[in-house]
């Protein structure tokens, strides 16, 4: 018997393989960037400035999902590593503009290298096709995840 969501009110098991693969990649992202030196929200927010090319801290802190507080701390660690420069941005004086060094660019790319390795280990199993479909469908779970609303109402007493 085939069971739609509204019929059967318990979970398949989805959040927990994706919390499980969280979890392990995680861990393998963290000892492979330990190896170069950097923690993992180091490597995002090196990644996010790469991409962005000046951001502050406020900016850098919301696309590397951590907290003001934590970039703020990781900031001064990157720019005592020579990984990042700050300056004051030329059209507010209040703000500072991050931004990478080339130590910092040479560094991400070194860390770029070991993370597409294990992205060549994870997807090994995977065809061609298979890769980019996984690819389409997660972006969809999370366009998903991020449209829903929460309503507690209903989540009570489930």
């Amino acid at each position: 018997m085939t069971t739609t969501p509204s019929s059967d009110p318990r979970p398949v098991g989805i959040a927990y393989l994706i919390g499980r693969i969280d979890h392990v990649l995680n861990r393998r992202l963290r000892d492979s960037l330990a190896v170069l030196g950097l923690t993992a929200p180091q490597y995002t927010a090196l990644s996010v400035l790469n991409a962005q090319s000046q951001l502050s801290n406020a900016q850098l802190a919301e696309r590397s999902m951590v907290s003001p507080q934590s970039a703020n701390e990781m900031v001064k660690t990157m720019e005592s590593r020579g990984w990042i420069e700050r300056q004051p941005d030329a059209s507010h004086g209040r703000i500072i503009q991050i931004s990478l060094t080339e130590s910092g660019q040479s560094l991400l790319r070194n860390c770029d290298i070991a993370v597409a390795k294990l992205e060549v280990a994870m997807l090994a199993e995977l065809g061609i096709d298979e890769r980019n479909a996984l690819h389409g469908q997660l972006r969809k779970l999370l366009r998903s995840l991020g449209s829903m609303m929460v309503d507690p109402v209903h989540m009570e007493g489930k």
